[in-house]
């Protein structure tokens, strides 16, 4: 009975716009929780504090919900329609992250599975909690669990179907379903994604200093950015998928078909000189529904100054100068550097 209510909760969060379902069971594997302890002991979490606040729960989805016997991982394909990596030879303009060109993910898929969940607990009777990365959920070891796919050399999600773009969400219910068989490692002796970074923040597989990361540095980070990373960052100004598109399981991947997840135009290859004139009202406007609003206008900016330093382009000198006497003191030094580094080229 069981595999049968199993395929009924498939086919309706298939119909609701999921394009993978794991099953995996409620309870703690102590390898997570040790792996997240051994990780925040090295101090590799940087500014994102939130990891400490909540260790002691992040390992325990019963912790989250006592009476939960199921978690039910969720997989949304954003594979892109286009080389992402395309814009990385467009110095005058930005590269934005795959997953943040569209509208932010956390909303598109909280609405989806809450739809399931009520489903749930209006067809059957059982209790449930929907999750979508705003909660301690250790959610790739619970999707590896639950045959979604595995944590790649580069720490990320892959799958054999959708490759390097799943976004993952949850719904933790007291229904006692069997959970599914844990997908296996498939990256064999792959070492690519490692040897994409360009801040060399994979030192060894499977681990991450996420304090070397375009990502964390350009979405997480709060403070000024070392000068010898500044330099490597190029002109991602918001995220970075090097290690994610160099990955070959991507060849079995498809373009999304969830329009939510397509790119504004406005987010392809951006100017450069357009962004570093943004006020916080301008870049309020203009990231509306994304993900980078989360980051502030200061903190945007700053990426963009250090995109405008590594283009090499001295027309962008001017863009740089206007904010050498900026309020923000993030934005005036990002200024002061990508002002000297285009003066020196």
């Amino acid at each position: 009975m069981t595999d049968d209510l199993k395929k009924i909760i498939r086919d309706q969060a298939y119909e609701l716009g999921f394009d993978a379902v794991g099953f995996a069971a409620a309870h703690a594997d102590p390898k997570d929780a040790q792996a997240l302890s051994k990780f925040l002991s090295l101090g590799l979490q940087g500014d994102m504090a939130w990891l400490n606040n909540t260790d002691a729960r992040r390992g325990d989805p019963k912790a989250l919900m006592p009476k939960a016997k199921t978690v039910i991982v969720l997989g949304a394909n954003y594979g892109p329609h286009e080389d992402p990596m395309q814009a990385a030879v467009l110095s005058t303009r930005g590269t934005v992250s795959v997953y943040a060109r569209g509208r932010d993910y956390h909303d598109v898929l909280k609405k989806k599975s809450k739809r399931l969940g009520r489903w749930l607990a209006d067809t059957h009777g059982c209790g449930i909690k929907v999750f979508v990365d705003t909660a301690p959920v250790m959610e790739k070891p619970l999707a590896q669990r639950g045959g979604i796919g595995w944590q790649g050399k580069h720490t990320n999600m892959v799958s054999r179907t959708f490759g390097s773009w799943l976004f993952l969400a949850e719904v933790f219910t007291t229904l006692d379903l069997s959970p599914d068989n844990p997908e296996p490692d498939h990256c064999g002796k792959c070492d690519r994604c490692r040897k994409a970074c360009p801040t060399e923040a994979l030192p060894e597989p499977y681990r991450i200093d996420p304090r070397r990361c375009v990502s964390y540095l350009t979405i997480e980070h709060k403070g000024e950015i070392a000068p010898d990373l500044m330099a490597r960052m190029g002109n991602r100004i918001y995220g970075c998928d090097d290690c994610l598109a160099v990955c070959p399981w991507n060849k079995f991947g498809r373009p999304s078909e969830e329009q939510a997840f397509w790119p504004r135009p406005e987010l392809t290859a951006p100017r450069l000189s357009e962004l570093a004139d943004l006020d916080d009202a301008g870049f309020r406007e203009l990231f509306s529904g994304s993900p980078i609003k989360r980051t502030g206008r200061n903190r945007f900016v700053r990426n963009v100054l250090i995109a405008i330093g590594n283009s090499g382009d001295k027309a962008l000198l001017a863009a740089a100068q206007k904010l050498l006497d900026d309020p923000s003191p993030l934005v005036a030094g990002a200024a002061k550097w990508a002002s000297g580094r285009l003066s020196d080229a």
